[in-house]
């Protein structure tokens, strides 16, 4: 199991130099002045699709970062919602995993749930 967390680690610590070595998507943030209005729209939307792979690219620095923390730890695959153990086939899959199956299903329905009720009392403001 050692050897296995060690191979882990390194997996782990590879995929956190690949995510952090974004400079090129960051470059793409800068804004150009452009005087053509159509012009002006796509270089808004270039930079919304950055900021949100930026966005997504962080989470996952986050999400590395905690998993070898928890490697060093020793807390390293125990769901951190139930404490249950994580799948190895879970794990495998996606490395950085802090939840079981079965709690990650509950919070995905909960943060869905809360989308359509915030979704539902925007539209009772707009009625």
């Amino acid at each position: 199991m050692k050897a296995d967390l060690t191979s882990l680690r390194q997996i782990l610590e590879a995929r956190l130099k690949e995510a952090t070595s974004g400079k090129a998507l960051s470059d793409s943030l800068h804004i150009h002045q452009v005087a053509d209005p159509i012009d002006m729209t796509q270089e808004a939307a270039r930079r919304d699709v950055a900021v949100q792979i930026l966005d997504r690219e962080s989470s996952l620095v986050r999400h590395l970062r905690l998993a070898i923390d928890r490697i060093k730890d020793g807390s390293y695959g125990i769901c951190l919602q139930c404490e249950e153990e994580i799948a190895p086939r879970r794990l495998k899959a996606i490395p950085w995993a802090e939840l079981c199956i079965r709690c990650q299903e509950q919070a995905e329905n909960s943060v869905s749930q809360r989308e359509h009720i915030s979704a539902f009392e925007e539209l009772l403001k707009a009625a």
